[in-house]
C-alpha cells in the first residue's frame, strides 16, 4: 500500500468525532517532528489544535485541516463498519475518508516530501489541524487559533484548506472563497387566548405571515464578479403549544443570510429589523455572525498556483467557485491571507459509506507538494504585494456558527 494510503486508514481507525481527536494530532505531530517542523500543541476546552512549522524568513503557506468528524449514524447501515478502513471497489470507505483525513494526511506527506527534496526552500511551510470543524460552535478551534495568531502577531500569506472541493474527479473545482454566514434567531410575540375568541388574542403566526413573505421575496444585492447573489432562508419556525385550541403567544424562527461582498452583515441586519418594524411587530432578534465572506484576488499567487497545478497534474480546468458552505477559511482569512480550498470529491461526505477514490488519494500528495514548490520554490517565497494581498477582514464575535 502507499504511504497515503496507510496514513490515512490509520486516522480513520481512530473515532474522532467532534470535538474528539483520539490521537490524530499526536500521531502526525510525531511524524512531522521527526522530519524537522517545530511543533505546538494549541489545546482550548476540550479541543485540539496543532501548529507545526518548518523554515522562517519570507512567507508563509499554511495547510489547514481538521481530524474531526460528523457521527457515523447506525453502523449497521455501513457496507463495512465506519471506523475500519476498508478499500473496495477502487475506493477507501470509512467515516472522514472524504472529509478529510485523506486531505489531511495527503498534507502530512506533501510537506515531508517538500522539506525532504527542499531543505532550504525560501519562506515557511506549515500544517494547522483542530478537532473542532464539525461542531455547532468551532469556538475552541480555528477561530481561537485565529485570535491568538492576531495577538502574537503570527503572519500567514496563504492558505490551502483540504475540504473536499470537487465535483466529479480530483481538481475540477477549487473553492476561491465563501460567502459569509448570518443567522438569527427571531422571535415575534403575540398574546396567547382561545381560538374560539381570536378578538382576545393576538396570533403571531398570522402578524409575522406578511413580514415573512416581504423578507423572502427580498432581493438583497446582486451579488457580483465574484459571488451570486445573497439568500435569505428560514432554516426552522416554531411556535404553539400544542392543543388545537390555543392561539399561540410567541414565535420563534431561525433564520440565515449567505451573503457575498455586495452587503454587510451590518446592512443586512438593519434591513430585516427596519422590515419587521413596518409590520408593526413586537419582536426580538440575537444575531450571530460565523463568517464574513472572503475571496482569493484574481491573479493572486496562490490562486494562480493551484489552478496551475491542476491543470498539469489533473488534467483538467478546475472550476472557480465561491458556493457551498462554510469553512474553517473564514478565520483565516482576516489575518490577511490568501485562501483557496482544494480536495477531493464531495459525493459521499456526511453520508453513509463515505469514501475517497484510491487513485485520487494518491495523487492529492503530489498536488499539495507541486503548489509548495511553485510558490516556495519557483517564486523564491517572495511575500505577496500590498496590491494582491488581500485585506484583512472585520473580526468575528466569539460565538459558534
Amino acid at each position: 500500500m502507499s504511504e497515503v494510503l496507510d496514513l490515512t486508514r490509520d486516522l480513520i481507525a481512530r473515532r474522532s468525532v467532534t470535538p474528539e481527536d483520539a490521537g490524530c494530532q499526536a500521531l502526525i505531530a510525531e511524524r512531522l517532528a521527526r522530519a524537522g517542523f517545530a511543533v505546538e500543541h494549541l489545546r482550548f476546552g476540550e479541543v485540539d489544535n496543532l501548529w507545526a512549522t518548518h523554515g522562517s524568513d519570507g512567507a508563509t503557506l499554511v495547510f489547514l485541516g481538521h481530524t474531526d468528524v460528523v457521527p457515523s449514524g447506525p453502523a449497521d447501515a455501513w457496507q463495512s463498519p465506519p471506523f475500519e478502513p476498508t478499500v473496495r471497489d477502487g475506493h477507501l470507505y470509512g467515516r472522514g475518508a472524504a472529509d478529510m483525513k485523506g486531505a489531511v494526511a495527503a498534507m502530512v506527506l506533501a510537506l515531508e516530501h517538500f522539506v525532504a527534496s527542499h531543505p532550504q526552500h525560501a519562506g515557511r511551510v506549515a500544517l494547522l489541524l483542530t478537532s473542532d470543524e464539525e461542531g455547532p460552535t468551532n469556538l475552541d478551534g480555528v477561530r481561537r487559533v485565529a485570535e491568538a495568531f492576531r495577538v502574537r502577531g503570527e503572519r500567514l500569506d496563504w492558505c490551502v484548506v483540504g475540504e473536499p472541493s470537487s465535483k466529479c474527479r480530483l481538481g475540477d473545482l477549487v473553492r476561491v472563497g465563501r460567502r459569509g454566514s448570518l443567522s438569527g434567531t427571531l422571535t415575534v410575540r403575540g398574546v396567547q387566548g382561545h381560538v374560539a375568541y381570536p378578538e382576545k388574542a393576538n396570533n403571531p403566526i398570522h402578524a409575522f405571515a406578511p413580514a415573512l413573505a416581504e423578507l423572502a421575496a427580498t432581493r438583497w444585492d446582486e451579488g457580483n464578479a465574484g459571488f451570486p447573489p445573497t439568500s435569505f432562508q428560514v432554516s426552522n419556525l416554531n411556535a404553539g403549544t400544542g392543543a388545537t385550541n390555543v392561539i399561540p403567544g410567541e414565535l420563534v424562527a431561525q433564520v440565515n443570510f449567505r451573503y457575498s461582498t455586495a452587503s454587510t452583515a451590518a446592512e443586512l441586519r438593519e434591513r430585516t429589523e427596519a422590515a419587521l418594524d413596518r409590520h408593526g411587530l413586537d419582536w426580538q432578534v440575537d444575531w450571530n455572525l460565523s463568517g464574513e465572506p472572503f475571496l482569493s484576488p484574481e491573479g493572486g499567487r496562490l490562486r494562480e498556483a493551484v489552478l496551475d497545478a491542476c491543470r498539469e497534474l489533473c488534467g483538467v480546468e478546475p472550476e472557480q467557485s465561491t458556493g457551498g458552505g462554510t469553512s474553517d477559511g473564514r478565520f483565516v482569512a482576516p489575518l490577511g491571507a490568501e485562501v483557496i480550498e482544494l480536495g477531493p470529491v464531495n459525493a459521499t461526505i456526511h453520508k453513509v459509506d463515505e469514501c475517497v477514490a484510491v487513485a485520487d488519494l494518491e495523487r492529492l500528495p503530489g498536488l499539495y507538494q507541486a503548489i509548495c514548490e511553485r510558490l516556495l520554490v519557483q517564486g523564491r517565497g517572495a511575500s505577496p504585494s500590498p496590491q494582491s494581498r488581500p485585506p484583512a477582514g472585520p473580526r468575528e464575535r466569539e460565538q459558534g456558527g
